[in-house]
């Protein structure tokens, strides 16, 4: 099949792209290549993907529909993957505009674009972050999610309820998937496990937020992976409704999918797992909660588990052992 993803240069759309080329697939990527972090991790992933001749990259911004227009018309992709967009809800609170070009006039142009070309299932990153501070868990797709508490995670939302609309008045398949703390080897340097490990390594204190007391639903980079390509032969229709659970929308080929394990972790447990793979006790500063931060993120996955017949479940010992390996091995090509 032909897949064509936006941000095969990031974390989650470089793993993606790689298992899809391994598979046999043909990719286009599409990044902007910003600097909001490392462009030389960037620069890395991009290498591993030029390995495989049915890879094609594209550069650009998602705001610059003319060329995202001309790279997905002269694909014609089987599926479009969105995952590019301005990341990180701390960052929000610092520049709220670069959430507005990038997730919502970015993802309106693939709106567009997908509606213009009849996409056979178009696939959205959302975020766990709508769901806010739910009092009610596991979060659960069919919950609300009306109530972010950043302008990120409203921008993700945002994005999710234009879709729909599309999906209403196109019929465009859409796909939203939610993701929960997703980790692993080529991750980003400003999640916690990242800046964890690097903090470590450099003998300097790790900031430890809301004095340690949240809880995470951390997701293994290959289960996610795994989650998205299943669900990607899965355009959401009548055909393929959950009693109960679904959130398949009766006005349009539209579904939100939980991609979480629904094994939260808490953090200090979290930073036990780290300095036990490490082999060294770090130096902690107990923070007070930051601005925006939710105390717990909790995913059902009984949607996903319908839908696919697995969900994610690679154990936390498992999963920061691959990464700290990944990280030791290449940290004098990113750092």
């Amino acid at each position: 099949m032909r897949y064509f993803i936006t941000g095969t240069a990031g974390f989650i759309g470089f793993h993606l792209a790689r298992k899809l080329l391994q598979d046999g697939h043909e990719v286009v990527g599409f990044d902007g290549m910003t600097a909001y972090y490392s462009l030389r991790l960037k620069e890395a992933r991009n290498a591993g993907l030029a390995q495989f001749p049915s890879f094609r990259f594209v550069q650009g911004m998602l705001e610059d529909r003319a060329s995202l227009e001309k790279a997905v018309k002269a694909f014609n992709p089987d599926v479009i993957v969105h995952l590019a967009a301005q990341a990180g809800v701390r960052y929000s609170l610092e520049n709220p505009r670069a959430y507005l070009d990038s997730n919502l006039i970015g993802s309106w142009n693939i709106l567009e674009i997908a509606r213009e070309i009849g996409v056979g299932h178009l696939m959205l990153a959302s975020t766990s972050s709508v769901y806010g501070a739910n009092p009610g868990i596991p979060f659960r797709e069919i919950d609300k999610a009306d109530e972010p508490l950043t302008f990120y995670a409203a921008s993700k939302k945002a994005m999710e309820v234009m879709a729909h609309s599309y999906a209403h008045l196109y019929k465009v398949p859409t796909t939203a998937f939610r993701f929960f703390t997703v980790y692993g080897p080529w991750g980003r340097p400003d999640m916690a496990l990242f800046k964890f490990v690097k903090a470590m390594l450099d003998d300097q204190e790790i900031e430890i937020y809301g004095e340690g007391k949240m809880s995470r639903d951390f997701t293994y980079i290959d289960d996610l992976i795994d989650s998205i390509i299943d669900l990607s032969g899965i355009a959401p229709s009548e055909s393929n409704r959950v009693a109960d659970i679904d959130t398949l929308s009766a006005e349009g080929p539209f579904r939100t999918v939980n991609l979480g394990g629904g094994q939260p972790v808490g953090l200090l447990e979290f930073v036990e797992v780290i300095e036990k793979t490490m082999g060294k006790r770090a130096r902690r500063k107990m923070l007070p909660m930051q601005k925006g931060d939710v105390p717990r993120t909790f995913a059902s996955p009984s949607l996903l588990l319908a839908l696919t017949g697995r969900k994610p479940e690679t154990g936390l010992d498992e999963g920061v052992d691959a990464f700290v390996r990944w990280y030791m091995e290449h940290r004098s090509e990113i750092d």
